[in-house]
C-alpha cells in the first residue's frame, strides 16, 4: 500500500563532501529533498527507493553504495553489505539519512531503461523516486543546449506539481535524446501510485547545473 512519495534529483554534488566549496549552491534543493521525504515519511511507514540503474531489479536494505568514483571515500549503507547500488539510489539512501537521521534500512529497486515492473508492498509505504530531468538545458550543461529541453523540463515540473500519477508518464523516447534519467524511474512510479488521488507540493524545479532538477511531495488527497 503506497501512502506517498517523494521525488528528488541524484546529483553527486548534494553530498557536501563531493560538492566541497560548491555545496552552497544546491543548498536550496537540498532542503527542498529534505523536507520531502520528512513529509511522507510518517511514523509506522516503510520506504522504499526508485532509482535509474542498468536493469530492473530489486535490493534488499543491505545493500549499499559507493561514491569514491566522484573522489569521496564515502560508504552509503550496510558496511557489510554488498556494494551493488548506482548512483541514484545511493543518492537517494544519503537523502533519506540526511532527512531522517536514525532510521530502518530502506529496501529499493534500480529501474532498467525499458519498461519494468515493481512489486506493490503490502505495508504502508511511501515512495522516494529518484529522477534527473533533462541535461541539456544550457551550452555548459553536459549534454550541450537542446532547444527541446525547457520545455521537456516544464512537463515534467507540471506533472510533480499535479498530483497525476498519469502525467508522470513523460515521453521516453525524447528523454533518452535529452539525456533524462528520470523518465523509466517517474513511469515505474506512475504503476505504483495510479488510482489514488493525490495532493502535490512542487518544491524545487530549476536547473542549476544545465540539468533538470525537482523536488516533490505526494501525499494522500
Amino acid at each position: 500500500m503506497i501512502t506517498g512519495a517523494a521525488f528528488c534529483p541524484h546529483p553527486p554534488a548534494l553530498v557536501p563532501e563531493v560538492a566541497r566549496g560548491a555545496a552552497p549552491e544546491l543548498a536550496d534543493l537540498r532542503a527542498a529533498c529534505r523536507s520531502a521525504i520528512q513529509r511522507v515519511a510518517t511514523p509506522g511507514t516503510a520506504l522504499l527507493l526508485l532509482g535509474a540503474g542498468p536493469v530492473t531489479r530489486r535490493h534488499d536494505a543491505s545493500a549499499r553504495g559507493t561514491l569514491a568514483g566522484y573522489g569521496v571515500d564515502l560508504q552509503v549503507g550496510r558496511a557489510d553489505g554488498a556494494e551493488e547500488l548506482p548512483l541514484s539510489l545511493t543518492i537517494g539512501a544519503w537523502l533519506v539519512h540526511d532527512a531522517l537521521a536514525d532510521v530502518p534500512p530502506v529496501a529499493a529497486w534500480s529501474i532498467g531503461p525499458g519498461p519494468a515492473s515493481v512489486e506493490t508492498p503490502d505495508a504502508p509505504t511511501a515512495l522516494v523516486v529518484m529522477g534527473d530531468g533533462s541535461a541539456r538545458r544550457s551550452l555548459a550543461a553536459p549534454g550541450y543546449l537542446d532547444e527541446r529541453a525547457a520545455e521537456f523540463d516544464a512537463g515534467i515540473a507540471a506533472a510533480l506539481a499535479s498530483g497525476d500519477p498519469d502525467a508522470l508518464r513523460v515521453d521516453r523516447a525524447l528523454g533518452a535524446d535529452l539525456l533524462a534519467a528520470g523518465p523509466p524511474v517517474w513511469h515505474a512510479a506512475a504503476d505504483l501510485l495510479a488510482g489514488h488521488g493525490w495532493s502535490a507540493e512542487l518544491r524545487y524545479d530549476a536547473a542549476p547545473y544545465g540539468v533538470g532538477y525537482f523536488a516533490a511531495a505526494w501525499t494522500s488527497a
